[in-house]
């Protein structure tokens, strides 16, 4: 896991905090580039796998990440706290549609209980509902780098 610091300010996270951080219930916030090439930022439920370094997320098969990423499999990311002090781990990645469907499986339950509390809520139902009829995919990302900083460390 390559680490760099983000800011003069505070300090940078170790692995082991931002693998812990990357666990947490907030939003990723992920950035693609459009066909006229302006980027687009949009907020994303997640899953972070610690053993194998990868972050997942599930979207429609017909949404515009999937199409930029179709023409641009770098992308950005930031998961950031929005009280202080202030924490946050971004960085690029490259991201591809996982064609794993008992993976998947796994990873949009894993999502449905982190975000919802368990697999009975009826989004969770919805969300399994749609990557098993092929309406919605899921995307890997594999981090390059991260980029962090801890406002609560010296």
């Amino acid at each position: 896991m390559k680490i760099v610091h983000a800011t003069p300010m505070g300090s940078p996270m170790e692995e082991d905090a931002v693998k812990e951080f990357l666990t947490s219930k907030m939003n990723l916030q992920i950035a693609t580039i459009d066909s006229e090439g302006d980027p687009v930022i949009q907020p994303v439920w997640y899953f972070y796998d610690q053993s194998a370094d990868k972050i997942y997320f599930n979207t429609s098969r017909e949404s515009q990440k999937i199409k930029n990423i179709g023409r641009k499999s770098t992308v950005y990311f930031s998961v950031d706290e929005d009280t202080s002090p202030y924490r946050c781990v971004k960085g690029k990645a490259k991201a591809r549609v996982s064609d794993d469907s008992n993976r998947n499986v796994a990873i949009v339950e894993s999502m449905a209980v982190k975000y919802l509390g368990d697999l009975d809520h009826p989004f969770s139902r919805q969300l399994l509902d749609q990557l098993k009829t092929g309406d919605s995919l899921v995307l890997e990302l594999t981090p390059a780098y991260y980029s962090t900083w801890d406002f609560g460390q010296d």
